[in-house]
């Protein structure tokens, strides 16, 4: 059994840690709100920008051009496919990251199955450490991303997929994260955001629009803003992600938290323990050494 001294040592490092767990569950939940409401305003543009990108494909749908753009040409066995994930920059979130990547792991798996080449373009550093760990290639990287999202560089990391793909370097374009549903629960979530899923839109129907387009714009109008929509996704992608991610290391922190103080019982109750079995064995010493007296 150890000594009282290292239990004695034990328990105030476990003490410790569990004050720097819960420090650290306290500040991710105030990061969580604020992502919380980031999330939700930003949430709103882009169902807006969604509805217009729909009533724009719709009205072109029906007149005499079809939707033959490059940004709606799907292809059913593509050759390249870019996954662009997201994880975080940090750990201590539980399985946030490990979920993200055994997700991509497995689209990956399942494209090059069917033939077709992926390339991996990542974003935060849990993610490019594990693959360059496994040595798998990933074209394009960045750090500092997903812990501070911001939307120029967002925007200029995507359309290096929107470049490669409208001059036909990729066939495909799917964002990978793990986003927030609530304050315990994140889900995986995969956007095919090229191309665009043109049966989806044309699908439904325009109720009273006032929207009118020009002819000879039509193109021009629907590239630009389908650009900006992909750009938002991938903004978008990246403020759910950090909600998630707050999300998770707060629930790491309070199942920490909680170990913590359940080992400090553990070990307190083993420390009272020792302590009078200590206590037991001086006194057996000293009768015995009274009765050899006697």
């Amino acid at each position: 059994m150890a000594s009282l001294k290292d239990i004695k040592r034990k328990i105030k490092s476990v003490k410790g840690t569990g004050k720097t767990t819960r420090a650290m569950k306290l500040v991710s939940s105030a990061k969580l709100k604020r992502a919380e409401e980031l999330a939700k305003r930003s949430k709103v543009y882009a169902q807006k920008i969604t509805e217009m990108i729909d009533e724009i494909a719709l009205n072109i749908s029906k007149s005499e051009k079809s939707l033959d753009n490059r940004f709606f040409k799907s292809v059913e066995n593509p050759k390249v496919v870019d996954i662009v994930f997201i994880t975080a920059d940090k750990g201590l979130c539980g399985g946030f990251n490990s979920q993200t990547i055994k997700k991509v792991n497995q689209l990956k798996d399942e494209y090059e199955a069917q033939g077709s080449t992926v390339r991996l373009r990542a974003i935060g550093k849990k993610g490019v450490a594990y693959f360059k760990f496994n040595r798998i290639e990933m074209l394009n990287e960045i750090d500092g991303l997903s812990s501070a999202p911001d939307y120029q560089k967002a925007a200029s990391f995507i359309n290096e997929c929107i470049a490669d793909y409208l001059t036909g370097k990729s066939d495909k374009v799917v964002i990978v994260h793990n986003g927030y549903v609530n304050m315990i629960t994140q889900e995986i979530r995969v956007d095919e955001v090229l191309p665009v899923d043109a049966s989806k839109i044309t699908a439904k129907e325009s109720t009273g629009s006032e929207l009118e387009l020009e002819p000879d714009d039509d193109d021009t109008l629907l590239e630009a803003l389908v650009q900006r929509y992909i750009e938002y996704i991938m903004y978008y992608a990246l403020i759910d992600s950090l909600a998630a991610e707050h999300g998770a290391r707060m629930q790491a922190m309070d199942a920490a938290t909680n170990n913590a103080n359940d080992m400090v019982k553990s070990l307190t109750v083993a420390y009272n323990k020792a302590r009078q079995e200590a206590i037991t064995t001086e006194l057996i010493e000293i009768i015995s050494g009274v009765e050899s007296m006697k």
